[in-house]
Formats: C-alpha cells, structure tokens, sequence
C-alpha cells in the first residue's frame, strides 16, 4: 500500500523523498503550498499539529493496526528505516553514531541554516548582526561535517544512512547560506557522492513537478509563513 507524503519542496521535505526513493516504497505526494497556508487546513493539523511539512500516513503499520501518521522529519526518517530494515545499522554503535548525527542536524544544521536563510533571504530588514550570526554558525556547522567526513565516508560511518539524508538537503543551498564546498573539501567529496545517486537524482525530481513554477516568495507568503503566533495555534 502507499505511503502518503504530505510535501512540498524545501530541504525538510526533500529529506523524505530521498528516502523513499532510496527504498523503493510506494508513495503519493499530497502538496502542502506553504506559500498558501495549506499547513494550517484543518485536516492536515489531524497529523502534523505544528502546522509544518513533511508528515506521513502509513496505511499498513508493522502492527497490523489502524493506519499512522508521523510528523517531524527526522522522527519521519527513523519510522521509515525501522519499518524497512534499511539505511539504520543494526550494530549498537552503528546505530548510535546514526542516531547522533540526525539529532545534530534536527538540533543544529537545520534550525541555523533555516535562521541563516530567513535574515539573508526572507528578512523585510537585513539585519547585519543577524545575517552575520547564523552565517558564520552554518560555516562552523559545516567545518564540523567537514571533520567527521575526513575519516569517515559518510557522517555515520562507512554506510550512506538517515544521517546522510537528513543533512544533505540542508548543504544543498549553500552558496545561499554563504558557504563555499571547496573551503570544506571532505564535505564537497560527500555531496557530490550523494548528488550523483540515482535516487537523490529522482528525488529532487519531485519537487518541480509539485511546484513548477519556483516563483519567488511574495508578500502574502511570507505574512503566512513568517507571521504566525501563539494565536495561530489557539
């Protein structure tokens, strides 16, 4: 049975396309314009209550039951590796390291870069101390997988993981975040190896043909995405 994907493509949403297409499941794309407010649609908020993408509703769960929804991308990434076996090690210290670096990207990678790309990018005001603070964290952030990977073919280890997936759509933008690959030569060796895999390759596929027209980010979509409160929740 096929797994819906609620999506649209931003570095959090291409995280689960890659996995999906690394495994081979089955699975149908259901847009969420978050240009448009479709995150905050009643229905969507039944399986993703933080009014943000990706989430996925698991018809055929490994316990026979009712379907599952499952929100928050890395917590999306870890549902899938444990359902299918794959792309998690099965060793202790394997699955530790794994498990460490997605929680490295949940906590740091993403939230810094997504800062870094708001006051450069999205901002009404640019902000010097602003944009200055989370470039210059995004580049110490990148000299960090930049050590790891000097030893080490992927953050995890020798195996491509959930870990890898989780951080690569994230360096994907990079000049956009102010960095430049070859100043971290390790860490353009790993990108380039994941950016040439066929599945990395049918993943970012997806996302023009969910959003075609990749127009930049008008007034209205930015009064929806950066304007929310405790109100919007209540």
């Amino acid at each position: 049975m096929s797994i819906d994907l609620y999506y649209w493509p931003t570095p959090n949403g291409h995280k689960i396309t890659l996995f999906l297409e690394e495994a081979g499941l089955d699975y149908t794309i259901h847009p969420i314009n978050i240009g448009k407010g479709d995150q905050f649609q009643p229905d969507f908020l039944k399986i993703a209550p933080n009014n943000r993408m990706p989430a996925i509703v698991d018809p055929a769960p490994a316990d026979g039951g009712a379907p599952i929804s499952i929100f928050e991308s890395g917590a999306i990434l870890l549902y899938l590796a444990e359902k299918t076996g794959r792309f998690l090690p099965t060793d202790l210290r394997g699955r530790v390291a794994t498990l460490e670096w997605l929680f490295w990207q949940m906590g740091g990678l993403g939230p810094m870069a997504g800062q870094n790309h708001h006051f450069s990018q999205y901002a009404p005001e640019k902000l010097p101390y602003a944009i200055d603070r989370y470039v210059k964290e995004t580049g110490r952030l990148y000299a960090v997988m930049n050590k790891r990977l000097a030893d080490h073919a992927f953050l995890a280890g020798a195996d491509y993981t959930i870990a890898d997936m989780a951080s690569y759509p994230w360096v994907v933008p990079h000049e956009r975040q102010g960095q430049t690959l070859e100043d971290f030569p390790h860490l353009k060796r790993w990108f380039e190896a994941i950016a040439a895999r066929p599945a990395t390759q049918r993943a970012y596929a997806r996302g023009p043909e969910v959003n075609p027209d990749q127009a930049p980010i008008s007034d209205e979509a930015r009064r929806v995405m950066f304007g929310q409160s405790a109100s919007s929740v209540r």
